[in-house]
């Protein structure tokens, strides 16, 4: 890297499966190309992008089913992530949303953290998250049994990290108030030239996209549906997905997982995005809106960093099927508003370009400050 004369290690959360955390590490494996991996379970036939990466597992690659079930070894992943070997690195990057960040360092090495989010089964909801979560009782009773010595390592390991950098504002409130970390804004990225308008516009069915969890409340959207009675494409695999096909009228179309160039597709056809769950940031709206089609969104987290009421997406304000109904009744109502153009060039502000430019320079500079102070130490 032209930016930095040093040598960089990756540290990424578990490999198992793509979502928006790992579109962020395949650029920063893009970016440092040189730099090797470390991470405590790597599925490659989960995930791609990763095929020409220096990659080192723990101990946990090995053991029964983790890597299809990696959450199985939860209580493992402190140790695994202690046991990794960075000694001969100047400069160590996590991308973390659990356990990445807990790597340990030498004091002369600068640690950056892109946070994704303090571990959010950790800290804010957790209650609701480990009670929502379809899995055996035996793993939830488990889980919070844990939860205590877990939620003190991860304060613990925070102190490790030495700049934070937050993938939004919410994010960086959750770092704040965790950590007692402050932390520096450089929103995700998406590439809007794999993106396009479509020709012809949009075909009637409106669409949603990621993984079929509890927290996503792919729930109230095919309970909105369901009421609303006009097409609905999902996107994505989960732990809900039988749950959700049980439920779901015969307007609502499970697609399971599809390859870029179906899912660009599906954006740029769609009428608009359903986004009803809270995230950190959340990549798929600036997907959609790179295709040119507004999101409908509940107006909470990483949304409001990357939304535009009424000229790139419209807001709910209750995580309900009712707040959803009337929101699409909205949508329908002032669709021709909505100028794709518009909505493409929005995107064009979280273009990978900008988010590669401001991380540089922002590593460039703690680097250089780190140089000068760790001089002065000597």
């Amino acid at each position: 890297m032209s930016a930095v004369k040093a040598k960089i290690a990756l540290v990424f959360d578990w490999m198992t499966t793509a979502g928006g955390a790992e579109k962020v590490n395949i650029v920063l494996h893009e970016m440092f190309p040189e730099a090797p991996i470390f991470t405590s379970v790597y599925n490659p036939d989960r995930l791609k992008g990763f095929e020409d990466a220096e990659i080192h597992t723990s101990f946990i690659q090995k053991l029964p089913f983790a890597k299809n079930n990696h959450q199985y070894y939860l209580g493992l992943m402190p140790y695994a992530y202690e046991s990794f070997d960075l000694s001969e690195f100047d400069i160590v990057i996590s991308s973390s949303h659990a356990c990445a960040k807990g790597v340990i360092t030498k004091p002369e090495t600068l640690h950056l953290c892109y946070c994704h989010t303090p571990m959010r089964y950790a800290w804010d909801n957790w209650h609701s998250y480990i009670k929502e979560y379809r899995v055996n009782f035996l793993v939830k009773r488990w889980a919070k049994r844990r939860m205590h010595k877990l939620r003190m390592w991860d304060r613990l390991s925070a102190d490790r990290v030495d700049s934070f950098v937050a993938n939004s504002s919410t994010t960086k409130k959750r770092i704040e108030k965790y950590y007692r970390k402050h932390a520096t804004v450089i929103p995700p990225m998406i590439k809007v030239s794999k993106y396009k308008v479509a020709e012809e516009g949009p075909k009637g069915y409106f669409l949603a996209v990621g993984r079929l969890i509890p927290y996503k409340r792919f729930d109230i959207i095919v309970e909105a549906f369901n009421e609303l009675r006009i097409p609905l494409k999902i996107v994505g695999t989960g732990i809900m997905e039988d749950y959700l096909k049980k439920i779901a009228g015969d307007n609502i179309e499970f697609l399971g997982y599809t390859d870029n160039k179906t899912l660009t597709k599906l954006y740029s056809e769609c009428e608009a995005l359903i986004f009803p769950q809270v995230e950190d940031f959340g990549i798929t709206p600036l997907e959609s809106m790179a295709s040119g089609r507004p999101v409908i969104a509940y107006r909470e987290g990483g949304a409001l960093d990357t939304i535009e009421e009424n000229k790139t997406g419209i807001f709910f304000d209750e995580q309900s099927p009712e707040a959803l109904i009337e929101a699409v009744k909205q949508y329908k109502k002032v669709r021709s508003k909505f100028d794709p153009e518009v909505i493409r060039q929005h995107a064009k502000g979280f273009d990978r370009s900008v988010f590669e430019k401001r991380f540089l320079t922002f590593l460039k500079d703690k680097w250089e400050r780190w140089q000068s102070t760790t001089s002065k130490d000597r």
